[in-house]
């Protein structure tokens, strides 16, 4: 089940999608398979500060979505689809680095733009966030594994910030694919220098209201990622973070 502070209370407007959505950014970020076990109704209505019924609507959706799957007496899992399947199977470990880092660039440059030019409250998340990976990217001793949780945070947070549920929905399909097929460039010599200033130029760009600069700054920042991937693979553990 996923950790208690992981939960976010949300907002009222567009409530059942937010809720909804919410419940996705947890599965992304958490890494949740299929088979793991949600918190229950009455519980995860308290996490989020809102509803049983909300809470129930929500699940029903994304159960009719195959992304849950509710056993009665037993609990709300975490379940599969059939197209998430697909692409699992096709992003291999063999999978072409250029092709993964394509994808990341489709899914987040525009977020980073509508998010710069949206000015949505979730902006706020994205600098908690931020400075939660600047802090932890700072300190003396570094665990990869959580270095590696906390970036890809800060990278959900912003997909979050775009306001584009769709694009939310997607980035829960196949983001965890991608990212397992991809390696950690923050293992590269000065790489995780280079990451923290390309992060700390995407939330300027955010903060300061400029769509241009913040979708360039994303662009910039994968491609770097993408040429420390390419160009140092021995260096390269399966880590899926830059």
């Amino acid at each position: 089940m996923a950790e208690e502070n992981a939960w976010r209370i949300v907002g009222q407007r567009g409530l059942t999608a937010r809720i909804k959505g919410e419940i996705l950014r947890v599965m992304t970020e958490r890494r949740l398979r299929s088979g793991d076990r949600l918190p229950a109704e009455r519980e995860l209505a308290a996490l989020l500060g809102v509803s049983r019924p909300s809470v129930r609507e929500a699940i029903r959706l994304l159960q009719a979505e195959g992304r849950l799957d509710v056993r009665h007496g037993s609990g709300v899992f975490v379940t599969e689809p059939e197209t998430q399947e697909r692409l699992r199977r096709q992003l291999s470990p063999a999978t072409d680095l250029d092709l993964l880092y394509d994808m990341r660039e489709v899914l987040e440059v525009p977020a980073a733009r509508w998010a710069a030019e949206r000015q949505l409250p979730e902006l706020a998340e994205v600098r908690r966030a931020f400075d939660a990976l600047d802090s932890y990217a700072r300190s003396d001793a570094i665990d990869f594994d959580e270095l590696q949780r906390l970036d890809i945070t800060f990278h959900t947070r912003i997909v979050q910030a775009s306001g584009n549920n769709l694009l939310v929905q997607t980035q829960s399909v196949i983001y965890d694919l991608i990212l397992d097929g991809m390696r950690s460039t923050l293992l590269v010599p000065g790489r995780l220098e280079a990451s923290r200033a390309d992060h700390a130029a995407i939330l300027a760009a955010l903060e300061a209201g400029d769509p241009e600069a913040a979708a360039a700054a994303s662009y910039a920042h994968i491609q770097a990622a993408r040429a420390a991937a390419t160009e140092n693979p021995e260096q390269l553990t399966r880590r899926p973070t830059g």
